[in-house]
């Protein structure tokens, strides 16, 4: 069953009175039977169409329902189709695809070229370049946990690729950055938690229904705290990872160094995670000030070489 012909149906829908299943058959190339299946299709996803027998019979769409499509703007209905089209990249099931449905249904004929225009304008992929195989079936699972409030048991990687065994009480799925979090009660540390789904294993939904706590949100806006806790550090960086070293740095910060290079002040942090940022960028990075960090990265790196010297 195609999603285009589907809404192709309901757009001419709106457009006319009344069409027979022969008429819309032989539009779309397809069997009357297929458009009897397209047209319960359409029911489902809870557009409200009838068929009216006898001559000049067919089928439309209830009047009252056609008067609700002025509802939206065409801003509106863009801003709608391109967080549903997003969404269905990574959420299986019919339900991105009757919504989407039903969105484009409230989308006037006459407007529907320009509509179209906008939503095209921006492209929206949540899904990973490489790797990110278990985050759609996870997704699927959390959200079947969360509508029916059931607990989820799971293998997890912490910090210092520490692994524990968790039970959650499942409360929201969050998207932040390119990255899916679950938001739950953890009855291992009796307190909210945000789990990253691409470190999660053996993900199962369990039988038991929770009662729902009160809710406490994550936070997800660092850049205050970032602020007070980051400090600028010397690097000079090769004009081959120009294009990396702007995912941390703007364009302005940096300095020509002859031809080849450029110093950077960077925004750093004395734990872990910066220092495999800068240690990512290979022989193209050099620390040159302050000399303990510098001085850091030359041991992690002796470390590194004695680990291939063994």
């Amino acid at each position: 069953m195609k999603v285009d012909r589907l809404v192709s149906i309901i757009m001419t829908l709106l457009d006319k009175k009344r069409i027979g299943a022969r008429e819309l058959a032989d539009m779309f190339e397809v069997s009357p039977r297929t458009i009897y299946r397209d047209i319960d299709a359409i029911n489902m996803a809870g557009i409200p169409v009838r068929s009216a027998p006898g001559v000049g019979g067919g089928f439309e769409i209830m009047q009252e329902y056609k008067l609700d499509k002025t509802v939206f703007t065409a801003d509106d209905l863009s801003a709608l189709l391109m967080g549903l089209s997003s969404l269905s990249g990574m959420m299986r099931g019919d339900e991105p695809v009757h919504a989407l449905a039903k969105v484009k249904s409230f989308i006037p004929a006459d407007r529907a070229k320009e509509i179209e225009l906008k939503v095209n304008q921006i492209c929206i992929d949540l899904t990973p370049w490489t790797g990110g195989g278990n985050i759609r079936p996870n997704l699927e699972i959390i959200k079947s946990a969360l509508q029916e409030n059931k607990t989820l048991t799971f293998e997890y990687i912490a910090h210092h690729g520490n692994e524990t065994t968790r039970t959650v009480e499942p409360y929201q799925l969050v998207l932040k950055g390119n990255h899916w979090y679950l938001q739950g009660y953890c009855r291992k540390r009796n307190d909210f938690r945000l789990f990253r789904l691409s470190r999660m294993s053996y993900l199962q939904k369990q039988e038991e229904i929770f009662t729902p706590r009160e809710y406490q949100k994550p936070q997800l806006d660092f850049d205050g705290i970032l602020e007070t806790m980051q400090t600028k550090i010397e690097v000079r960086f090769h004009k081959s990872v120009m294009d990396r070293a702007l995912d941390f740095c703007p364009y302005e910060d940096f300095l020509a160094d002859g031809d080849d290079y450029y110093i950077v002040n960077f925004p750093f942090i004395e734990n872990e995670y910066y220092y495999d940022i800068l240690l990512s960028f290979g022989d193209k990075c050099e620390c040159l000030a302050p000399l303990h960090i510098r001085a850091e990265i030359k041991r992690r790196i002796q470390d590194m070489a004695a680990l291939y010297e063994r």
